[in-house]
C-alpha cells in the first residue's frame, strides 16, 4: 500500500470514528433514532427534575450512582437491577438515590426509540448533565455501552471512608485509573452529604485513641460534635462533604481539605499524604479544575464496559430482558 493511500485510510477511520475509546465514542447514538437527539432527551428530563421538581442535589446522587456502578463489575448499570440480593441491597448502596430519575429518562427514550439506549449510557449522560447544572463544565460523554444482566450484593466491595491513600491508589489502578484520576474523582465530594456513622469515629475515638483525629481542624471538630452527638439513639444526621459550597461543583472541596476541613478520613488524607498532596495543591490553584474533573469522569465511564454483542439493552432499567432473573442474577 502506498503512503498516500495509507494516509487516506487512516483519515477515513479517524473521521468515521470521531473521538473513540475502544467501542465507546462520542455521538454513538447520532442518527440512530431518526431526528431525535438522544442526549437532548436525557438533558431535558434532567433539567425538568432539577428546575421543576426542585431536585437541586441530583448531581450528588448521580455522581455517587455512577461511581458505585462502575466500581462493581464495570459501568453496566447493574446497580439499577431490582432483586432481593441485588447490588441495591448491599449496605453501601442502601442510600444511593436517583433511580426514579433514571426510570423517567428510560421511559422518555423508549417512547422515541425503543430498545436503543442502554441504561449504562443513561447513567453516564444524566450524571454529566446534572454536574453541568450544578456549576460544573460540560464534557463530552462517550456512549455505546451495553447493560449487564447480573447484579449481586455479594459483588459489592467499595472502598471504605477509612481506606488508606496507598490502598485507594491500588484499587483505582485496578480499574485503569491513575492517582490523578482518583483525586479528581474524590472531588465529586464537592457536592453531597455523609451520615455521622461514616465519620463519627474521627470525632470521638479515632484509631481507638479515645479522642478526635488530630488532622481535623478545631472548627470542623466543633461543627461535627454539634451535628453528631456522641450518644444518638434515633437519628443518623448528615453533614455536607464540602463545608463551603455543598451544592456547587467547584474546587472548594480541595481548598477546604487543605485547611483540615475534610469530613471523611480519605478526604483529609489525600491533602496530607506524600502520594497525593501535591496533586491537591495543584488543584487548589488550578482554574481548569472543571475540565480535568470532566476528563476523570470520562475515564471512570470506561471501566470494564460491555460492548457489541455483550450484555443487552434493557427495556426496563430495573430488570433484565430475558427471564428468569432470580433475586439479583440470572438463574
Amino acid at each position: 500500500m502506498s503512503k498516500a493511500l495509507a494516509l487516506v485510510v487512516v483519515l477515513f477511520f479517524v473521521l468515521f470514528c470521531g473521538k473513540c475509546y475502544g467501542e465507546l465514542r462520542v455521538g454513538f447514538y447520532k442518527g440512530k433514532c431518526g431526528v431525535t437527539n438522544v442526549e437532548g432527551v436525557v438533558q431535558n428530563v434532567v433539567e425538568t427534575w432539577h428546575f421543576e421538581k426542585k431536585e437541586k442535589d441530583i448531581a450528588a446522587a448521580l455522581l455517587r450512582m455512577q461511581f458505585h456502578d462502575c466500581f462493581v463489575k464495570g459501568c453496566d448499570a447493574s446497580i439499577l437491577l431490582d432483586g432481593l440480593t441485588s447490588e441495591k441491597e448491599a449496605t453501601p448502596n442502601k442510600s444511593v438515590r436517583g433511580y426514579k430519575l433514571i426510570d423517567a429518562i428510560k421511559e422518555a427514550l423508549e417512547a422515541e426509540c425503543q430498545g436503543l439506549v442502554s441504561c449504562a449510557d443513561i447513567i453516564s449522560m444524566a450524571t454529566r448533565d446534572a454536574v453541568f447544572l450544578a456549576g460544573g463544565k460540560w464534557y463530552d460523554v462517550e456512549t455505546g455501552r451495553r447493560d449487564g444482566n447480573v447484579s449481586l450484593a455479594s459483588n459489592v466491595n467499595l472502598p471504605a471512608a477509612t481506606i488508606s491513600v496507598s490502598d485507594s491508589i491500588k484499587l483505582f489502578a485496578s480499574k485503569n485509573l491513575t492517582q490523578y484520576d482518583m483525586v479528581y474523582l474524590l472531588g465529586g465530594h464537592t457536592v453531597g452529604i455523609a451520615r455521622c456513622s461514616l465519620f463519627k469515629d474521627r470525632i470521638y475515638n479515632f484509631n481507638k485513641t479515645g479522642g478526635p483525629d488530630p488532622s481535623m481542624s478545631p472548627w470542623l471538630l466543633a461543627e461535627l460534635k454539634d451535628k453528631c452527638p456522641r450518644i444518638s439513639l434515633i437519628f443518623d444526621n448528615t453533614y455536607p462533604l464540602d463545608v463551603k459550597t455543598p451544592s456547587l461543583v467547584d474546587n472548594s472541596y480541595f481548598q477546604e481539605i487543605k485547611k483540615g476541613n475534610g469530613v471523611l478520613q480519605i478526604d483529609q488524607q489525600i491533602a496530607l499524604d506524600e502520594l497525593t498532596k501535591n496533586i491537591v495543591d495543584d488543584i487548589v490553584n488550578d482554574p481548569d479544575f472543571y475540565t480535568k474533573f470532566g476528563e476523570a469522569m470520562v475515564k471512570l465511564g470506561r471501566v470494564d464496559v460491555l460492548i457489541d454483542g455483550q450484555g443487552e439493552v434493557r427495556k426496563s432499567c430495573r430488570d433484565v430482558n430475558k427471564k428468569p432473573f432470580i433475586f439479583g442474577g440470572l438463574n
